[in-house]
């Protein structure tokens, strides 16, 4: 039997949760990404061959959009406690989800982000010609990420 592989055709069906439970809901979630870093080393005694060595990889910020809700929430709230103190208490760090759903709202693939914390924290720009919902726009650093597939 010749195994088929189509396509997650709906790519705008997606929900986010901060460990592990369901905070809010997001417009876009963009950053979802690895890179491995290559160096090049010359051989020694040898000009032809140049060797390709992986010496790291690294990930973008994961970066989440939606309308602006209220400074009571937890999420804003986590924002302003992370950043605006400076350092002067530690980071809360927390375990960031993205389940990618199919039409039936049936999870096909999973994101997890670990010890993430807001890097970032902005408010689109308000403009009174406009009839446009403010948005709001949260970067997250993170250690690593996880894919898991269905």
């Amino acid at each position: 039997m010749k195994e088929t592989h189509n396509p997650y055709p709906v790519r705008f069906y997606f929900s986010v949760s901060f460990d592990g439970s369901h905070q809010a809901d997001f417009q876009e979630v963009a950053g979802i990404s690895k890179e491995m870093h290559v160096e090049d080393v010359n051989e020694g005694g040898e000009n032809r061959f140049n060797h390709k060595i992986p010496p790291s990889t690294s990930s973008q910020n994961l970066i989440l959009k939606r309308g602006f809700i209220s400074k009571n929430s937890s999420l804003f709230k986590w924002c302003v406690d992370s950043i605006d103190d400076g350092l002067a208490t530690a980071i809360q760090t927390k375990n960031i989800t993205v389940h990618l759903l199919d039409s039936d709202g049936v999870v096909k693939m999973t994101w997890i982000f670990y010890n993430a914390y807001p890097v970032r924290y902005s408010v689109a720009d308000l403009k009174s010609q406009e009839n446009n919902i403010a948005i709001e726009t949260l970067e997250l650093a993170y250690t690593y990420f996880q894919v898991d597939t269905i």
